[in-house]
């Protein structure tokens, strides 16, 4: 619509400028003088004036459709742009419409919009204007956002999948760690390295975080560290081995121990468990005879320690199986003490006793009524005399056993080895009687001398519980 509009201006103007070059006078040539010429008649003169009035008035004809057509040119023109910064508006809100919220935090976004606001800007028309597509470019533009977070996401998983398989192999050999470093035979140690390599080639080809955390190493070590400590078992020297487990230690046989750690389905359980060699040693302990079997304790009895250190306290078994080497005797049984005494009593005694009765009975019956009167009198009269008299002796000695044994050691006593004949047989001759008589003859709190034989890991519990140890005589 412009354009014919321009092309008409164009026209008047080629029109207007025709009629105005036509209308002004070539210069002329300098005058040749010529002989005058006639003077021309009234109607050429009346001629000639019609003639410039008709150019006269065609030139202002001429201007004045050169002043209409240039003030619609400029109508056009401003009522043209107006609706073309119109139209442009209209676009410009329509492009802030869709372009908005979270696809202006990236590049994609924010490129797109400024390249519609620029083609916006440049057009020349409105229907160049209307031609833009904001909302096809929109269109385009989210899906290549979309397309972008969906990658960016992908990226991300895969940082935090790399990131978790890192963790994860991490884990496997810090788990792994405690058992490698434990003295393993050549084909056991072989064993737990493939394993380790087996779970770390699983975590490599896994595609999904959740894949990787699916992958535990328990069932793995569960069967490892029992292999391992089946291996401890069958090295050890002994027929039997120390099973610990936290506080508790327990001794057992190889065979008891390999069922006991064969049961055992939780790694996290069988890893508490320690097994140690059997070492014995002998261990001298002083306690009341109540605490240590009432002392009715041989050597090579079995027994079991236990321990209570409080009043209301749980008693907890320190030793499981231990063995008595020697008791003692203590020093109050280390005197004999004899008391010997004499009496002589004699009486005498003598009675008598004199008794006299007398009785009185009256009967009346007056009519139907029968009345009767008694009367009785007794007197006793008794004498009795008794005479006591007593006489008695004693006296006391005692022999000091300690002071037997010094004589026999500096071979001050004759027949020596009799002597220490009787006093073995003495030195349990006590405790015997009271098992066979029953009756209680030294006091419950009478100290022995126990030397027993324990397992070596157990003395730092017999030591620090040492106020408060009972032994108990294992029954055959």
């Amino acid at each position: 619509m412009s354009e014919d509009i321009e092309a008409k201006i164009r026209r008047l103007r080629e029109l207007g400028k025709a009629s105005v070059e036509s209308d002004v006078p070539k210069m002329a040539k300098p005058p040749v003088k010529k002989p005058p010429k006639k003077p021309r008649s009234v109607g050429s003169i009346r001629e000639r004036e019609r003639r410039k009035r008709i150019l006269t008035g065609a030139a202002i004809l001429i201007v004045i459709i050169l002043v209409i057509s240039v003030g619609a040119y400029v109508y056009l023109q401003n009522r043209a742009a107006e609706q073309l910064s119109q139209a442009k508006a209209k676009k410009l809100a329509e492009v802030n419409q869709y372009f908005q919220g979270e696809i202006m935090n990236s590049t994609i976004g924010q490129q797109t919009k400024q390249e519609l606001i620029n083609e916006i800007n440049s057009a020349q028309s409105v229907d160049e204007v209307n031609a833009i597509d904001v909302k096809a470019a929109y269109a385009k533009a989210w899906q290549e956002y979309q397309a972008y977070l969906a990658e960016q996401k992908r990226l991300e998983y895969e940082r935090q999948l790399n990131q978790t398989k890192q963790e994860k192999i991490k884990s496997i050999e810090m788990e792994f760690q405690p058992l490698l470093s434990m003295p393993l035979p050549d084909d056991l140690k072989k064993k737990v390295i493939d394993s380790m390599k087996s779970l770390e080639d699983q975590i490599a080809s896994a595609t999904t975080i959740e894949e990787v955390n699916s992958i535990t190493t328990s069932p793995y070590l569960l069967e490892l560290w029992r292999d391992y400590y089946y291996y401890l078992i069958d090295t050890m020297p002994t027929q039997n081995v120390i099973l610990q487990k936290g506080d508790s230690k327990r001794i057992v046989t190889k065979t008891e121990a390999k069922s006991i750690l064969g049961g055992i389905m939780d790694y996290g359980e069988l890893i508490q468990y320690r097994i140690y060699k059997v070492e014995f040693v002998d261990i001298a302990l002083v306690l009341s005879r109540d605490k240590i079997n009432g002392a009715f304790l041989v050597p090579g009895d079995k027994i079991m320690i236990f321990a209570k250190n409080a009043t209301n306290a749980q008693f907890k078994e320190i030793v499981n199986e231990g063995y008595v080497q020697l008791v003692l005797l203590p020093t109050e049984v280390g005197a004999i003490s004899v008391n010997e005494a004499q009496s002589q009593t004699s009486s005498s005694s003598s009675s008598s006793s004199t008794q006299y009765t007398e009785d009185h009975t009256t009967t009346y019956t007056p009519g139907d009524t029968s009345i009767t009167n008694g009367q009785a009198i007794s007197d006793i009269y008794t004498n009795t005399q008794t005479a006591t008299q007593s006489a008695s002796a004693s006296y006391t000695y005692t022999v000091d056993l300690t002071e037997i044994l010094k004589a026999i050691a500096a071979g001050k006593i004759q027949a020596s080895e009799d002597v220490k004949e009787q006093l073995r047989a003495y030195g349990w001759e006590i405790v015997d009687l009271e098992k066979e008589s029953g009756m209680l003859v030294l006091d419950p709190n009478t100290q022995f001398l126990v030397i027993v034989r324990v397992p070596s890991i157990f003395v730092p519990d017999i030591l620090s519980n040492q106020q408060y140890l009972y032994i108990a005589k294992v029954a055959s």
